[in-house]
C-alpha cells in the first residue's frame, strides 16, 4: 500500500507540498503544535525528513509554508465572489465569503490569526504575500466610494474597521461563543452596523 507521499510524487511536486502540508495540518489538530517536528511531519505524510528540508528547509519554512496556505485559501475564496449588483453588493458578499472561509477552515484560521503555532513568525515577504487579501478588501470599499455608494473616509481606514470587525466576530463564532442559529444574522447586523454611518443616504434608504 502506496503512502500519501508516494500516490503524490505520481502528481507532481504541488501535490507534493500540498500532501506535507495537509499532513502537518492534521498533526495540529488532533495533537497540537508540539507534534509538528520534521520527524512527526514526515512520518505522517509517508516521505523522507529530507523531502520536507529540501521543499520547506525544515520546521520554520513548514510552518511558514502553513501560515500562507491558509491566506492562499482565503484569497481564492474571496475570489471566488460573485460579480452581482453594484460594489456594496460585493463588498457585502466579500464579507459573507470571509466568514464562510472561517468556518469551512477553522484550523487555518486559527493558524493564521490565533497563534495556533507559538512563536512563528512570518518573514517580510510572507507578510506581504498574505496581506493580499487584505488589499482586495481596501479595493471593495475603494469601489464602493467611487461609485458614491459609500463617503466620509478613505478606503483604507473603512477596511480596517471592517477587518476589525469581522475578524473579532468570527473568531468568537468559531470558538462557539454564539449560538448556531443566531450567528449569521448577527454577522450580517455587524457588517451592516459597521458601514451604515459611510453609506450615503440612497443607501441608508435601501
Amino acid at each position: 500500500m502506496s503512502t500519501p507521499y508516494q500516490e503524490a510524487q505520481r502528481q507532481g511536486q504541488d501535490v507534493v507540498r500540498a500532501t506535507i502540508l495537509e499532513a502537518a495540518k492534521n498533526l495540529l489538530i488532533n495533537e497540537g503544535p508540539a507534534a509538528l517536528t520534521v520527524r512527526r511531519i514526515a512520518s505522517e505524510a509517508g516521505c523522507s525528513t529530507k523531502v520536507i528540508y529540501t521543499l520547506f528547509g525544515g520546521k520554520d519554512g513548514l510552518s511558514e509554508a502553513l501560515w500562507l496556505e491558509g491566506f492562499a485559501r482565503l484569497e481564492r475564496r474571496l475570489l471566488d465572489v460573485p460579480r452581482d449588483g453594484g460594489p456594496l453588493d460585493r463588498l457585502m458578499a466579500m464579507l459573507a465569503a470571509y466568514r464562510d472561509h472561517a468556518l469551512a477552515e477553522p484550523d487555518y484560521y486559527r493558524v493564521m490569526f490565533l497563534g495556533a503555532l507559538p512563536g512563528f513568525k512570518a518573514g517580510e515577504e510572507a507578510v506581504r504575500t498574505a496581506k493580499r487579501t487584505f488589499g482586495m478588501l481596501v479595493a471593495g470599499v475603494a469601489a464602493c466610494l467611487e461609485a458614491g455608494e459609500l463617503a466620509g473616509a478613505e478606503a483604507a481606514e473603512i477596511a480596517d474597521l471592517l477587518g476589525m470587525a469581522v475578524h473579532g466576530a468570527v473568531s468568537l463564532e468559531i470558538s462557539s461563543y454564539f449560538d448556531e442559529a443566531d450567528a449569521p444574522a448577527r454577522y450580517r447586523l455587524l457588517c451592516t452596523s459597521v458601514l451604515t454611518p459611510f453609506m450615503t443616504r440612497d443607501e441608508r434608504r435601501t
